[in-house]
């Protein structure tokens, strides 16, 4: 008997503390797309390396006005497709390759986006990551069942405002939990 599965999309999931990949460990993932095809996300507190001016600069995007946030690391989004940049955002626009995974919040993999906050008219709560994290049909539901993840509703307050040390933790707190009395052993009766 196959279960049905809960639309996630503008959810996050939260790493148990217990996940010790590398990429995945204490992770939170913003999910902006899930359904019969499978889930996307980004990992919305892994920074990388890079800064935000030095990737506008590597594309050949100069800042026409002064970014707000210019030393903004982009963001490690997940493993796949590592090389593909995503701008996670605050309010919808008029750019091509957009996906509005809520009233408010959108994904945009295109460079019109990116050129658009260069020259100071692009969404002004913005995160930048180079890949993203998916799932084939019924693989994150899987994952859900083997209690790799919890999940939570998103909140803008964790995407634009807290550091990203602080998310992981703020996305716990915010279901009303403590994350050192999580397990992830399921129980049998």
């Amino acid at each position: 008997m196959k279960s049905e599965s809960v639309d996630l999309t503008n959810q996050f999931l939260v790493a148990m503390p217990e996940l010790d990949d590398g990429m995945f460990g204490r992770a939170v993932i913003y999910i902006f797309r899930h359904d019969e095809d499978g889930a996307a996300g980004l990992i919305v507190n892994h920074p990388s390396d890079v800064l935000f001016d030095s990737l506008l600069s590597e594309i050949r995007l100069p800042a026409l006005k002064p970014l707000s946030r210019p030393e903004q690391p982009v963001l490690v989004g997940g493993p796949v497709h590592p090389e593909l940049g995503f701008v996670l955002h605050h309010g919808h626009g008029p750019w091509t390759s957009t996906l509005h995974s809520s009233d408010s919040i959108a994904v945009t993999h295109s460079r019109d986006v990116l050129d658009a906050i260069s020259q100071g008219h692009g969404p002004t709560d913005y995160i930048v990551s180079l890949g993203y994290a998916g799932w084939q049909p019924g693989q994150l539901e899987e994952e859900l069942a083997n209690n790799m993840w919890l999940t939570s509703k998103a909140s803008t307050d964790v995407l634009f405002e807290l550091p990203y040390e602080a998310r992981w933790e703020a996305a716990i707190n915010a279901l009303g939990l403590d994350w050192r009395l999580l397990s992830n052993e399921v129980g049998h009766a």
